[in-house]
């Protein structure tokens, strides 16, 4: 009688823990997120890792929602060689239905093929090399930030405006530099202004002081820099070393914490272009930004963090509409229209490019600050003028 009792006890207490735990009962996804989480370009990595990672934690306390996901997060170390090992991993591993992938431009267009092999469908949460989803017809690759095209035609428009008229180009030698240059200079071809040079380097360049000493003998009213935040760094730091007083304007690839942080007291007054509006300026934007510091993270977003979220919540939501079936989430996704997302609606062309406008950023008092915001746009404070 008493053995009886006891498995009856322990019975009844099974069933409360299984109705107190829903949860438990729901089948589990696994999505993938691929980022720079470490070397110069992690803090843009690790803000869009951990906005991804905030997008899961909320869509699985919502009752209401079909499945549990679980997120695994990878290091591409912005390597091209690292990230197709990456895509190759996660794309071979069936039980992944879809991931968030990629900032670094190099690493993006040379893991395209491999997701368009295994079928694994992805969605770019930063990278923006046009090429990426308009060089090729692969129904896997999405994007739900805007390409540098857009940041290009802007830059040219504004630095013009400013009154600049004699440009250096400065870029890497990584497909994105050369993208950057390209849609850059085509911009400019537009204007009155003119290209007084342009010099290519290896993105992992430490001294710049040959091409430095060059760039000051041009005297540009501007040095244009088409790279990321490592290169960025050495370029701000240097320009100062050989006496190089110009202007610095550069592509969104530094706007980030950690270029503010690398280069110091010399960012203030830096110029970039990003497609992002800030996060605050988004109709979700201060409650993202609440839920980011109740989650407890450590970094800070970033410019590109409201994108990786974005990306999560439209793979999240495009699964619970039509399952964890590659195949079926792959044919939703690709007719992607009126998505209300945090950074706006997004709406895929017919290459799965979301078409975004760029913004006008400056460093001010160790922050980048919104242009029309900032008190470079108000006249009390200037950039440096030719």
């Amino acid at each position: 009688m008493r053995r009886k009792k006891s498995l009856a006890f322990l019975l009844a207490g099974a069933l409360i823990v299984a109705l107190a735990s829903p949860a438990s009962s729901k089948d589990v996804v696994k999505i993938a997120f691929v980022g720079p989480l470490t070397g110069g370009n992690s803090a843009t990595g690790l803000g869009g890792r951990n906005s991804a990672q905030l997008a899961v934690q909320l869509h699985n306390a919502n009752p209401a929602s079909k499945y549990q996901f679980d997120l695994d997060a990878f290091d591409d170390e912005c390597k091209p060689n690292v990230g197709i090992q990456v895509a190759t991993k996660i794309a071979s591993d069936e039980s992944i239905i879809a991931g968030i992938t990629h900032y670094c431009s190099a690493v993006a267009i040379a893991t395209v093929d491999v997701y368009a092999k295994f079928g694994l469908p992805v969605v770019v949460w930063g990278a923006v090399l046009p090429a990426i989803t308009y060089g090729n017809d692969y129904h896997e690759i999405h994007r739900v930030n805007g390409t540098m095209i857009n940041e290009a035609n802007l830059a040219a428009k504004f630095l013009t405006s400013q009154g600049y008229k004699s440009f250096v180009v400065v870029h890497d030698t990584t497909d994105y530099g050369k993208g950057q240059n390209k849609f850059f200079s085509d911009a400019l071809a537009k204007t009155d202004a003119k290209i007084l040079g342009t010099f290519p380097v290896s993105p992992d360049q430490q001294d710049l002081s040959a091409e430095l000493t060059k760039i000051k003998e041009l005297k540009p009213d501007i040095v244009f820099l088409g790279g990321l935040t490592p290169l960025g760094v050495r370029l701000r730091n240097q320009m100062d070393r050989v006496g190089l007083d110009v202007q610095l304007a550069a592509v969104s690839g530094i706007m980030n914490t950690g270029f503010i942080d690398g280069a110091g007291a010399g960012a203030e007054g830096t110029i970039s272009f990003h497609n992002g509006a800030p996060i605050e300026k988004y109709a979700q934007g201060a409650k993202f930004l609440a839920d980011y510091k109740a989650a407890g993270f450590k970094e800070d977003p970033d410019a590109y963090g409201p994108f990786a979220y974005s990306a999560a919540n439209l793979i999240m939501d495009t699964i619970e509409k039509v399952g964890p079936d590659r195949e079926k989430v792959k044919a939703a996704l690709n007719v992607t229209k009126g998505y209300l997302s945090l950074v706006g609606e997004i709406n895929f062309d017919d290459h799965r490019q979301n078409i975004m406008n760029a913004n006008v950023y400056v460093v001010q008092d160790g922050k980048w600050v919104y242009w029309p915001d900032s008190q470079y746009a108000a006249g009390k404070k200037k950039l440096k003028k030719p």
